[in-house]
């Protein structure tokens, strides 16, 4: 992708470092809160739910996760439950858009909805996650610079999920940029386990597909689980020697553990989970506290982590 993207190049980006709660926010205690994804199985939700959950507990509220496990339409039902039990508040971590008569529930109700990790909707307050088209700008280029913008190229995606998807997107149009650049496959895995499991089987079948040495050059995933996947099938192939170079996004500790092994597995891009989970519960207290937002968008700083720093 000749082209560079700043992680300041796309809508509003507000650092989250240092938020500060106003007067009246700080005032927002005792509020019962609920949060509410089908990705818990994904170790990037699990962890900035359980930072949300530590700084809940200290702003003194009740928290209630709730897990519908990879049934988007159950959150609705949930969202609604949740409504008539009288919540203060609720944190999705889902696409609006495909929960918009929860959303609507919610708003006749005035209970503020915030997204973590999830996509801009008018019925949320904010979503707080990172800067998925800078991201997705980093590891994409990353590979077409590793490849000398030449070969084929696996791509695993997921449309389905706003803060994947974009990723997705900027990955397209980087590898477009180079004519010599050919995506063999874009495949969406199947997530219900995690999503490692199935990525591993359809890496296997691509691999059968094109045997030849050189004929796979990269495999970009939009999140780890697909990365790893991906590794263990070329592993189990044999063709680890062939260098193929993987990149994936979030920097899991297993993704860590594989880029620090010095392997294919060469780059990913750890978000701030902490801060993601941390910065929606302050995002949440601002408003239950009256104020205002002017950014419906927060952006978490991230970092790109290489063998060089993977054991960081």
């Amino acid at each position: 992708m000749a082209l560079h993207i700043t992680r300041r190049g796309f809508g509003t980006t507000v650092l989250a470092a240092g938020l500060a709660l106003t007067a009246g926010a700080a005032l927002a205690k005792g509020e019962k809160i609920a949060v509410i994804t089908p990705y818990l199985s994904q170790p990037g939700t699990q962890f900035y739910v359980e930072a949300f959950q530590a700084r809940a507990k200290e702003l003194g509220w009740e928290v209630n996760v709730i897990d519908t496990q990879g049934d988007v339409a159950a959150v609705i039902s949930r969202i609604e439950d949740v409504v008539a039990q009288g919540v203060n508040g609720i944190v999705i971590n889902v696409d609006p858009a495909q929960i918009g008569a929860g959303l609507d529930a919610a708003a006749a109700a005035k209970i503020p909805v915030i997204g973590m990790d999830a996509g801009s909707d008018p019925r949320i307050a904010a979503n707080v996650t990172s800067n998925g088209y800078a991201m997705a700008a980093e590891t994409s280029v990353y590979v077409a610079n590793r490849i000398g913008g030449s070969g084929g190229v696996v791509m695993f995606t997921f449309d389905a999920f706003p803060p994947v998807q974009v990723r997705g997107v900027i990955a397209d149009a980087v590898f477009k940029n180079y004519p010599d650049i050919k995506v063999l496959d874009r495949i969406t895995p199947d997530v219900s386990d995690g999503g490692i499991a199935d990525s591993r089987a359809k890496m296997e079948a691509l691999l059968a597909a094109n045997p030849t040495p050189g004929s796979i050059k990269a495999v970009w995933a939009a999140w780890d689980q697909p990365a790893l996947g991906a590794l263990q099938a070329i592993e189990a192939a044999g063709r680890q020697n062939e260098g193929i170079v993987i990149t994936g996004i979030d920097a899991n500790p297993q993704a860590r553990d594989a880029i620090a092994a010095g392997g294919n597995f060469e780059a990913s891009v750890a978000q701030d989970f902490k801060g993601i989970g941390s910065t929606a519960a302050d995002t949440l207290a601002r408003v239950l506290g009256g104020e205002t937002l002017k950014a419906n968008v927060i952006y978490v700083p991230t970092k790109l982590v290489t063998s060089v720093n993977a054991k960081e």
